[in-house]
Protein backbone atom coordinates (compact mmCIF):
# COMPACT_ATOMS: atom_id res chain seq x y z
CA UNK A 1 0.00 0.00 0.00
CA UNK A 2 1.58 3.49 -0.82
CA UNK A 3 1.20 5.99 1.36
CA UNK A 4 0.75 9.43 0.43
CA UNK A 5 0.93 12.71 2.76
CA UNK A 6 -2.10 14.50 2.98
CA UNK A 7 -0.60 17.84 0.86
CA UNK A 8 0.29 15.82 -2.13
CA UNK A 9 -2.91 13.39 -1.83
CA UNK A 10 -4.63 17.31 -2.20
CA UNK A 11 -2.01 18.33 -4.84
CA UNK A 12 -2.04 15.44 -6.89
CA UNK A 13 -6.08 13.62 -6.89
CA UNK A 14 -6.08 12.45 -9.87
CA UNK A 15 -3.24 10.79 -9.46
CA UNK A 16 -3.81 9.09 -6.38
CA UNK A 17 -7.51 8.08 -7.66
CA UNK A 18 -5.42 6.46 -10.53
CA UNK A 19 -3.09 4.63 -8.37
CA UNK A 20 -6.26 3.31 -6.22
CA UNK A 21 -7.85 1.99 -9.05
CA UNK A 22 -4.61 0.58 -10.34
CA UNK A 23 -2.32 -0.46 -7.08
CA UNK A 24 -5.11 -1.50 -4.91
CA UNK A 25 -5.61 0.79 -1.59
CA UNK A 26 -3.81 4.29 -0.66
CA UNK A 27 -2.82 5.16 2.79
CA UNK A 28 -2.60 9.10 3.42
CA UNK A 29 -0.93 10.37 6.30
CA UNK A 30 -1.45 14.11 8.02
CA UNK A 31 1.91 14.91 10.44
CA UNK A 32 3.30 11.54 9.71
CA UNK A 33 -0.09 9.69 10.98
CA UNK A 34 -1.98 7.41 9.05
CA UNK A 35 -5.25 8.99 8.93
CA UNK A 36 -7.41 7.38 6.37
CA UNK A 37 -7.13 5.00 3.67
CA UNK A 38 -8.92 5.80 -0.44
CA UNK A 39 -10.08 2.07 -2.07
CA UNK A 40 -12.60 2.08 -4.98
CA UNK A 41 -16.32 1.35 -4.80
CA UNK A 42 -15.83 -2.42 -5.66
CA UNK A 43 -13.48 -3.16 -2.98
CA UNK A 44 -15.70 -1.18 0.19
CA UNK A 45 -18.59 -2.85 -1.34
CA UNK A 46 -16.85 -6.40 -0.89
CA UNK A 47 -15.58 -5.26 2.75
CA UNK A 48 -19.39 -4.31 3.78
CA UNK A 49 -20.76 -7.59 2.20
CA UNK A 50 -18.13 -9.14 4.53
CA UNK A 51 -19.43 -7.30 7.31
CA UNK A 52 -21.48 -8.84 10.27
CA UNK A 53 -23.76 -7.00 11.99
CA UNK A 54 -22.95 -4.83 14.60
CA UNK A 55 -23.51 -5.15 17.61
CA UNK A 56 -25.94 -2.05 18.39
CA UNK A 57 -28.10 -3.67 15.49
CA UNK A 58 -27.89 -7.17 16.76
CA UNK A 59 -29.38 -5.54 20.34
CA UNK A 60 -31.92 -3.35 18.94
CA UNK A 61 -33.51 -5.84 16.20
CA UNK A 62 -36.66 -7.30 17.28
CA UNK A 63 -35.62 -11.04 17.68
CA UNK A 64 -33.07 -9.58 20.78
CA UNK A 65 -33.69 -10.77 24.34
CA UNK A 66 -35.33 -8.30 26.44
CA UNK A 67 -34.48 -9.49 29.80
CA UNK A 68 -30.35 -9.82 29.45
CA UNK A 69 -29.13 -10.93 32.80
CA UNK A 70 -26.73 -8.40 34.08
CA UNK A 71 -23.95 -8.87 36.64
CA UNK A 72 -24.09 -6.68 39.89
CA UNK A 73 -22.24 -3.77 40.39
CA UNK A 74 -19.41 -4.05 42.67
CA UNK A 75 -18.44 -0.98 45.37
CA UNK A 76 -15.36 -0.36 44.17
CA UNK A 77 -13.97 3.30 45.23
CA UNK A 78 -14.18 5.84 42.55
CA UNK A 79 -11.68 9.10 42.96
CA UNK A 80 -13.40 11.91 43.81
CA UNK A 81 -15.00 14.04 41.43
CA UNK A 82 -12.75 17.11 40.97
CA UNK A 83 -13.91 20.73 41.19
CA UNK A 84 -12.91 23.48 39.32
Amino acid sequence: MNTWPVQDAKARFSELLDACISEGPQMVTRRGTATAVVLTVAEWERLNMNAGPSLKSVLLSPGAPQDLSLPERTSTKRRPAVEF
